[in-house]
């Protein structure tokens, strides 16, 4: 899944300063499960910014909006930023606010800001960090670094790209020290896991089969993906 953490309170605070009428989109996917822009997450921020901005009605003016100049600040959240069918759900709401704050990743605010044409402001609400798993409660471990061009079947389901700091393809570092990494002493070394993970697979010959440079040119940014399902002919989309 994407995760993400919420942006600091003031960064958000200033971002929102020109707007009086502001609606904080939340998402329901991949944000909710890390804690960072679900229904509950977005209902607090929405809470937390109405208090902040009235707190700040009562000081001298320093920009954006005017102190005793109300704000109001709603909520809503969709099932999924990334997907058009639950924006057009809500689009009708949504353009009725001067500024959105979304919760979602950075697909999610680029996708609606999209969806709505240039029509609102869309603001991230969110900085969005990694491809991870949730590894225990409340902790969420990057996992992917999506290269397009995956080797787990050569290397025990350990991806070398991520779990090795420098992203090495063919063994660890001269840095390594009792199975940590050079760059954090606390980080196991990624090729230790490798190793340690192709001995217990039976499959340790595999790790003396030299690997080529990571092709980085297999996603060409931004990247698109049509199902092999579907065809665009012509201006229309047809089902096979």
């Amino acid at each position: 899944m994407i995760v993400a953490k919420r942006k600091p309170l003031d960064e958000i605070k200033e971002m929102l300063k020109p707007y009086n009428k502001i609606l904080v989109l939340g998402c329901g996917s991949c944000v909710a499960v890390c804690m960072a822009g679900g229904e509950k997450e977005a209902g607090l921020l929405s809470t937390e910014l109405q208090m902040a901005f009235e707190m700040d009605k009562t000081l001298p003016p320093s920009g954006g909006t005017p102190p005793g100049s109300a704000k109001q600040i709603d909520t809503i959240t969709i099932l999924r930023q990334c997907d058009r069918e639950y924006i057009d759900e809500v689009k009708d709401k949504l353009v009725q606010y001067d500024a959105i704050l979304s919760v979602a990743c950075g697909v999610g605010v680029q996708f609606t800001a999209e969806v709505l044409n240039g029509e609102k402001v869309l603001l991230p609400g969110l900085n969005t960090t990694f491809l991870g798993a949730t590894k225990e409660p409340g902790m969420w471990v990057e996992r992917c670094l999506a290269c397009g061009d995956c080797i787990l079947d050569e290397t025990g389901g350990v991806c070398p790209i991520t779990m090795c700091s420098k992203s090495l393809m063919n063994g660890p570092c001269g840095g390594h020290e009792k199975g940590k990494c050079e760059v954090d002493r606390n980080r196991d070394c990624g090729w230790v896991l490798i190793y340690e993970r192709l001995k217990k697979l039976g499959k340790l010959e595999l790790i003396k089969d030299i690997k080529l440079p990571k092709n980085y040119g297999a996603v060409k940014r931004p990247d698109k993906i049509v199902h092999e399902a579907y065809q665009v002919v012509g201006k229309e989309e047809v089902k096979k």
